[in-house]
C-alpha cells in the first residue's frame, strides 16, 4: 500500500498550506487585505473548513467588512457548533453590531465548552457591560484574569466596571496594576483621571510626560495619555499649562473624528423643516414608560438620571442606542436618509416605529414600570420622539454654556461626539442645539422640560419636585439623595454623581481670557 499521496494531491496540499501560512503571517502583522486574499484562496481549495472560515472572517473584520465577516462566522459555527474559538469570535462580533442577546448566548456556550478559555470569559464580561448588566459583568472578567493575568483588555474593562459600580479604590488599583504590567497603557492613565478620588502627583506627571516621548505607543493610548496629562496639570492648578495640554490633545484627536459645523447646521434645519411640515402626532398614550434625557454631554444629564433612578418606579438605563437604531433601520427600509422620509409617514407608521423602540427596550421594564434613556444626542430626534411615542417625556438638560463646552473639551468621547475636539465646533453645536430645542419646546411645551443645572443646585428640592411632576411621578424623598443610589452608572460622570450636590463645580473662571474666544463664539448670531 502506497503511504504517500499522489503528486497532484501533494501539490494541492502544499498550495493550501502555503496560502494558510501567508494568511497567518499577514494577519499577525495587520495586513488584512493580503490575509483576506490568502484565506479566500485557501477556502477555494478546501471549502467549508471552519478554521479557514474563522481566519478569513477575522481578516474581513479587520477590513471593516462586518456583514461579510458575520455571515462567514455563522457558517463556520454551523459547521463546527462545538468549536469555542469560533463561537467566541462570533459572539464578540454580534455584540459589536448590537445583537447583544444573541452575543450573550453564543459567548456563554463558548465558556461552557472551554472553561479555560480566557478570551471567551473576557468577551462574556464585555457583553454583560453592553447589556447594562454591570453587577454580573464583574465575575466573568475576574475569571478571565485568573486564567490570564496579563490580559490587559480584561483588566481595563474590570477597572471600568468597578468604577461604574462606585468602587473607585478598587478601580484605581486595577488601573495601577495594568500600568505595572504595561507602562504604555495610556488608557489606564485616562481611566485614573476620570476617578474623582484620584489626584495625580508630580511622579505621575513625570511618568505621563515620559510616556508621551516614546515612539512605540499606539495612537489611541497616546491620545488618552495626552488627555490624562492635561487633567493632571489641571489638578495641580497649572492653568495655562493645562489649557495648552488640552489644546494639544484635542488637536491630535480632531483629524480622526472630523465634523463640519455648516453641514450639521444645514441638516438640523432640514430636520426642523421636515417636522414643521408634518401633521401633528396623534394624542395617544404610547410611550408613557420612557423618559428621554437629552442635551450636550457634561450638562448634568447623568445627575438628572440619577435623581429619577432613585425613584421606586424608574429604572435608570443610561445611554441607549435603540432610538437611533430604529430610525436608521427605517432609513434603510425606505432607501433615504433621515429626515427625507418624514413627510411620507402617517400615524400608523409612527406608531410602528414607537412600538419597535419599546420592544427593543422591554428589558429595562422588567423590574420597574418606567425607565430613562439618557443618550445625550437624542435631542436631534426630539420631534421624532413626539411622533413615535406621544406620551414620552423629554428632559433637556442645560448648564452654563461655557462650562458645558469647556467640560466637553476636557473629555475624550472618541467618535461618539466628534464635534467636541475644537472649541469653535463646540460653540457651533451648542448654538444649533439651543435653537432647535427652544423651537421644539415651544411646539410641545407639555412634553419637553428644560432642566437647568444651576437652578437644581440653588433649589434642589423644589426643582426635583417639579421634575418628578413633569414625569408624572409622585414625590419620593430618595430622589433628594441621588448620591445614595446604588445603581451602576455607565458614563464619565459615574464618580461625580456618587457625591452629594456641590455648588463649586464651575471651572472656567480659572482660565480667564483663555476662554474668551469660546465665550464670543457662543454669543455669536446664528447663521
Amino acid at each position: 500500500m502506497n503511504a504517500h499521496p499522489p503528486p497532484a494531491a501533494r501539490s494541492t496540499n502544499d498550495l493550501l498550506q502555503a496560502h494558510v501560512a501567508r494568511g497567518d503571517g499577514c494577519l499577525a502583522r495587520g495586513d488584512f487585505v493580503e490575509a483576506e486574499a490568502a484565506f479566500a484562496a485557501a477556502l477555494r481549495l478546501a471549502p467549508q473548513q471552519p478554521q479557514l472560515q474563522l481566519a478569513r472572517a477575522l481578516a474581513l473584520q479587520g477590513l471593516g467588512r462586518v456583514d461579510a465577516a458575520l455571515a462567514l462566522l455563522r457558517e463556520a459555527a454551523n459547521c463546527a457548533p462545538g468549536d469555542a474559538a469560533i463561537l467566541n469570535a462570533l459572539g464578540s462580533l454580534l455584540g459589536e453590531v448590537g445583537e447583544v442577546d444573541a452575543a450573550l448566548a453564543t459567548l456563554q456556550r463558548a465558556c461552557e465548552l472551554a472553561p479555560g478559555f480566557a478570551a471567551a470569559w473576557f468577551n462574556l464580561g464585555k457583553c454583560r457591560v453592553l447589556r447594562g448588566e454591570i453587577e454580573v459583568a464583574q465575575a466573568p472578567l475576574e475569571r478571565a484574569l485568573a486564567l490570564a493575568p496579563a490580559l490587559a483588555s480584561a483588566r481595563y474593562t474590570l477597572a471600568e466596571v468597578l468604577m461604574m459600580r462606585g468602587r473607585s479604590a478598587e478601580s484605581a488599583a486595577q488601573y495601577r496594576e495594568l500600568l505595572r504590567h504595561e507602562p504604555r497603557a495610556g488608557l489606564a492613565w485616562w481611566g485614573l483621571a476620570n476617578l474623582k478620588a484620584v489626584r495625580f502627583n508630580a511622579a505621575d506627571v513625570a511618568r505621563l510626560e515620559a510616556l508621551l516621548q516614546r515612539r512605540d505607543v499606539a495612537p489611541d493610548e497616546q491620545l488618552a495619555a495626552r488627555f490624562a496629562l492635561a487633567r493632571a496639570l489641571d489638578d495641580e492648578g497649572r492653568d495655562e499649562a493645562a489649557f495648552a495640554a488640552y489644546v494639544a490633545a484635542n488637536e491630535q484627536a480632531r483629524p480622526a473624528f472630523p465634523w463640519q459645523a455648516a453641514a450639521f447646521d444645514d441638516w438640523m434645519t432640514q430636520v426642523v423643516a421636515a417636522f414643521d411640515a408634518a401633521p401633528s402626532p396623534p394624542d395617544a398614550g404610547l410611550g408613557d414608560e420612557v423618559i428621554f434625557i437629552v442635551g450636550l454631554p457634561r450638562s448634568a444629564s447623568t445627575l438628572t438620571e440619577q435623581i429619577l433612578a432613585a425613584h421606586s418606579q424608574v429604572e435608570g438605563a443610561s445611554e441607549l442606542g435603540d432610538l437611533g437604531a430604529v430610525i436608521a433601520a427605517e432609513s434603510r427600509r425606505r432607501g433615504a436618509p433621515f429626515p427625507q422620509w418624514v413627510g411620507q409617514l402617517d400615524a400608523t407608521d409612527w406608531r410602528r416605529l414607537g412600538e419597535q423602540y419599546l420592544q427593543r427596550t422591554a428589558r429595562w421594564r422588567r423590574q420597574r414600570p418606567r425607565f430613562t434613556d439618557k443618550m445625550p444626542g437624542n435631542w436631534v430626534y426630539s420631534a421624532a420622539i413626539a411622533h413615535m411615542l406621544p406620551a414620552a417625556r423629554i428632559v433637556h438638560c442645560r448648564r452654563d454654556a461655557v462650562e458645558t463646552c469647556w467640560s466637553c473639551f476636557r473629555q475624550i468621547f472618541w467618535a461618539a461626539h466628534n464635534y467636541s475636539y475644537d472649541l469653535m465646533d463646540l460653540a457651533a453645536y451648542w448654538r444649533v442645539c439651543d435653537r432647535s430645542m427652544r423651537h421644539w419646546q415651544g411646539r410641545w411645551p407639555a412634553r419637553i422640560r428644560e432642566q437647568v443645572y444651576e437652578s437644581l443646585l440653588a433649589e434642589p428640592e423644589a426643582q426635583t419636585r417639579v421634575l418628578l411632576e413633569f414625569c408624572g411621578l409622585p414625590f419620593e424623598a430618595a430622589c433628594l439623595r441621588p448620591h445614595e443610589a446604588t445603581r451602576s452608572v455607565r458614563t464619565a460622570s459615574a464618580a461625580q454623581v456618587r457625591e452629594p450636590l456641590r455648588r463649586d463645580t464651575a471651572r472656567t473662571a480659572r482660565y480667564g481670557a483663555l476662554l474668551d474666544p469660546l465665550r464670543a463664539a457662543l454669543s455669536a448670531s446664528p447663521r
